[in-house]
């Protein structure tokens, strides 16, 4: 399983998910994608917004490795349509098959090397049912977004249920060796309350090599999305977004 992230797997940290990101058009494409599918993977469900969202008259299972994100999903209404499952997608095989497999909030990029990546994309290909169909996201390299991550550029006020006003900002190093970026997450509650601070690790992938190793692993394209509102890839894309299913020999 990819180490020990705070960011995810530390609850105090998890319950800030939902806020900073929420429901947003990745979703929404998502849902238009599963309209006519009868059953959903999730891969990386996090929260389970989507997996949830989705259960309603559907066979939907969300995985994820982080124990905290999948407490927070299956304490939310409509959790009992979903059978959520802790798991590694690189590794995972449920024996069962599905219409549509999705991995979204970029967690494609957290498999920080190509073995890992092919992994990940052997798990959709074994997933698929015949006619099934594939999406997930990773940033554009070409678009260089970590360099948005500094605290000057971050720098953002969170209201929170439990402990009110929280000042957040990110920092990060970028390998250009290995296009690994490693970023800081920091949550200062307000008032004298605590400092929280978790370091990630996140890989940006060039569309070539995404291509080569979708090729290798029997996926096959069927568009190039750059952006969640279905706008075609191009190279100041912000996203990389591929949509297919299996290759056809």
């Amino acid at each position: 399983m990819p180490a020990f992230d705070r960011l995810f797997d530390d609850a105090a940290f998890a319950g800030f998910y939902d806020l900073e990101n929420g429901w947003g058009a990745d979703l929404d494409y998502c849902v238009a994608l599963a309209a006519d599918a009868r059953s959903v993977l999730d891969l990386g469900c996090g929260t389970g917004e989507l997996a949830i969202a989705l259960g309603e008259g559907r066979r939907v299972v969300g995985v994820d490795p982080a124990t905290a994100m999948l407490e927070i999903a299956r304490a939310k209404p409509g959790a009992d349509r979903v059978r959520f499952i802790e798991g590694d997608a690189r590794a995972i095989r449920l024996g069962e098959t599905f219409d549509l497999v999705v991995m979204t909030g970029h967690a494609f990029q957290v498999f920080l090397n190509e073995h890992d990546q092919r992994a990940v994309l052997a798990t959709i290909a074994a997933h698929l049912a015949p006619g099934g169909r594939f999406v997930f996201d990773t940033r554009n390299p070409l678009v260089r977004e970590w360099l948005e991550w500094v605290p000057e550029n971050s720098e953002r006020l969170i209201m929170h249920p439990q402990v009110g006003r929280v000042k957040a900002w990110n920092d990060m190093l970028h390998d250009p060796a290995t296009g690994i970026v490693t970023y800081e997450t920091h949550y200062l509650v307000e008032k004298g309350g605590p400092h929280l601070t978790a370091a990630s690790k996140i890989l940006f992938t060039p569309k070539p090599r995404i291509e080569a190793m979708l090729a290798a692993s029997g996926l096959s394209v069927e568009r190039w999305a750059g952006d969640w509102q279905g706008g075609a890839w191009h190279e100041d894309a912000a996203e990389i977004i591929p949509i297919g299913r299996f290759s056809v020999s």
